[in-house]
């Protein structure tokens, strides 16, 4: 049947009105922007389009972890006050006996922060079972912070001869932890170095279950000096399969926080964000 005016009319404005899909929630890592106090923090990460804030509690960061009670709420009203999200926090928390661990985690659950990253543990003797089973009781005790306050915790999978760099290494430290408040914080970046052509999504396949954070960066692996390097670049101009990995998220219906991270050395950072930043839009849109 025909469709008069008035009908199309109706139907343009209920598909205007229609709410947007839930999708992640587009963060900047704040460890890129060192210089900037929280109030211009908040100020350029909106200016610059993106949802939220990562921001650094930990030694050197923005806020330091003695300071968190003090500064950690002076940073996220700051952050805020500019429309942005503050969906997780990046620590260096590897033991729950750390004096700053309590006050970090209390003042971000406290905030409604919903997820925090831990920090790294590495694989420096050559007993691995030693090492594997060292911070396993580590993280079990930070997992009995996270429930205390209400707070989830990010295992991040990083390349190299850190513990978690195969992602199984994390599953066996974790499978026992209640997955409301410990989870994997994936790299897709790493992922691919570690775990080459398939080794990626599976662990992907692995992670997504009890995912709390994802963190984005690029690379592509060339010879230097006979012998072969991760060389960081801008997202799309590497080696991860983005089309794949974003459709995944979209499939397990994923928004928590993504995280941007250039690890690589732009000319102009300012400009090398505002780059990354689009190509994750358009690989959000394009997913979900």
């Amino acid at each position: 049947m025909p469709v008069t005016r008035r009908q199309f009319l109706l139907s343009a404005a209920a598909a205007a009105t229609k709410p947007a899909a839930p999708r992640p929630a587009l963060c900047l890592f704040s460890k890129h922007l060192p210089k900037l106090d929280y109030d211009a923090l908040g100020r350029q990460v909106r200016e610059f389009g993106f949802d939220g804030v990562d921001l650094t509690v930990r030694p050197g960061g923005h806020v330091l972890p003695e300071n968190a009670a003090r500064d950690l709420p002076r940073a996220a009203e700051a952050i805020r006050s500019h429309g942005l999200s503050l969906p997780m926090v990046t620590t260096a928390l590897t033991s729950a006996s750390d004096p700053a661990a309590r006050p970090i985690l209390s003042t971000a659950a406290g905030l409604g922060i919903p997820f925090f990253k831990l920090g790294y543990w590495y694989y420096r003797s050559p007993d691995v079972e030693r090492t594997l089973a060292e911070t396993k009781r580590d993280v079990e005790a930070l997992a009995g912070l996270a429930k205390e306050y209400g707070i989830a915790a990010g295992f991040h999978n990083h390349s190299d001869d850190y513990v978690g760099a195969p992602v199984w290494d994390i599953r066996d430290i974790i499978a026992n932890l209640d997955p409301r408040w410990i989870g994997y914080y994936f790299d897709p970046c790493h992922a691919v170095a570690e775990g080459g052509v398939a080794g990626w999504h599976i662990a992907l396949r692995l992670a997504l279950p009890r995912l709390k954070m994802v963190a984005l960066k690029d690379f592509y692996w060339e010879k230097r000096g006979g012998r072969w390097e991760m060389i960081m670049c801008p997202l799309g101009e590497g080696m991860v399969e983005w089309p794949k990995f974003f459709s995944m998220l979209a499939a397990a219906k994923y928004t928590g926080p993504i995280s941007l991270h250039l690890e690589y050395e732009p000319k102009d950072e300012l400009a090398a964000i505002a780059h990354d930043l689009a190509f994750m839009r358009k690989q959000v849109a394009a997913a979900y």
